[in-house]
């Protein structure tokens, strides 16, 4: 092994601490003047083009995918062109012809997954406030914590030691029809006024995942992003089946993501991370990811012993409490509001409310 590949090798697997040194940079998918392009971006408020500051930055050029998808699956070979392009652009400021502010362009979804798997009921408190929910609409109460009993293992899939006495995993679907970007509108379905929130974090998926063990989970993980998991809370007039998860998660502009995608190496822990959610203004969710049941790596590993992921995938971890179907008088997005996700190192996903019958 020649000292070239030596000295790559070391920048390429270096821990996260001396990546950190790198400038930090976040990707996403930008539109300007009829131009879909990939961006590479600096403190939430500037946009590089990354194929416009490949060209003008010195150095090797390798050529510069146009889908987040194949810029994934490429990442390895192009870390350290991104790195050169994130440096050169946090030196140039504002005068560089390929970098724009963030307000001069339209940001788009930063990928368009196949499929986003969710997690239902993954923090403790939310699981309770919608047992109470759902105690009180039965006329019932809800056992103490310490009387639920410890779920069986799911063989093949989810075994369980000695001492876990978590709950199983759950995990619902998202299609990709429901995504839409920050800043574009959560529209109320005809007929559907009782929409609810949820602010959560959400991991992509980087290579593919097959029987992953939580341990290694994090190699497969490329990055983290938001999602504002949008819920129809309405029902479906019957009971059968139990609950109706594609009425209820399915419609159309009900999965807000992004803004942006923050590569895992500046993301030096991803479940220690101040989340919150405000509607017009209030604060209606106020957590951490640190108080999920089943953190990022656990549920990568029971997904994909269900099924292979693969890259670009998206994983959303599940909502904190402070939902609004479990107030006690149930408060819901209506027309007029803006919904606001904010996750610390994340981002901020911004979604203004509409009734288009209005």
């Amino acid at each position: 092994m020649n000292r070239l590949t030596i000295t790559l090798a070391a920048v390429l697997f270096a821990p996260t601490s001396l990546l950190a040194q790198q400038t930090p940079f976040k990707l996403g998918t930008f539109e300007d003047g009829g131009e879909t392009y990939l961006g590479l971006v600096l403190d939430d408020t500037r946009v590089v083009h990354l194929r416009q500051g490949n060209n003008a930055v010195p150095g090797v050029k390798p050529a510069i995918p146009n889908d987040m998808t194949d810029l994934i699956v490429q990442y390895d070979s192009l870390r350290q062109r991104l790195y050169a392009i994130a440096d050169a652009a946090a030196e140039a400021g504002t005068d560089a012809p390929y970098i724009k502010s963030v307000d001069d362009v339209t940001i788009r979804p930063p990928i368009m997954p196949n499929v986003i798997y969710n997690a239902a009921s993954n923090y403790s408190r939310h699981a309770a406030e919608m047992a109470r929910r759902t105690a009180a609409g039965r006329g019932g109460s809800t056992p103490p914590v310490e009387d639920t009993p410890v779920p069986d293992p799911i063989p093949g899939i989810w075994e369980r030691g000695a001492d876990d006495t978590r709950q199983n995993p759950y995990i619902f679907l998202k299609q990709a029809s429901t995504v839409i970007a920050d800043g574009e509108a959560i529209r109320v379905p005809p007929q559907r006024e009782e929409l609810d929130w949820e602010c959560e974090l959400a991991a992509v998926i980087g290579r593919p995942a097959s029987r992953v063990m939580a341990a290694d989970a994090e190699d497969y993980i490329f990055g983290y992003t938001l999602e504002n998991d949008v819920s129809d809370r309405g029902g479906r007039g019957d009971g059968r089946m139990g609950s109706d998860w594609f009425l209820q998660k399915n419609h159309d502009t009900f999965a807000p993501l992004g803004p942006f995608i923050v590569p895992k190496e500046f993301v030096p822990d991803p479940h220690n991370l101040t989340q919150t959610l405000t509607l017009s203004g209030q604060v209606m969710q106020d957590s951490n990811t640190g108080f999920m049941t089943h953190d990022t790596f656990d549920m990568l590993q029971y997904v994909s012993h269900i099924t292979t992921m693969q890259p670009g995938d998206v994983f959303a971890m599940g909502s904190p409490s402070g939902v609004g179907t479990a107030r006690e008088t149930p408060v819901y997005m209506k027309h007029g509001d803006t919904a606001v996700c904010s996750i610390d190192t994340i981002g901020t996903l911004t979604n203004p409310v509409v009734d288009p019958s209005r």
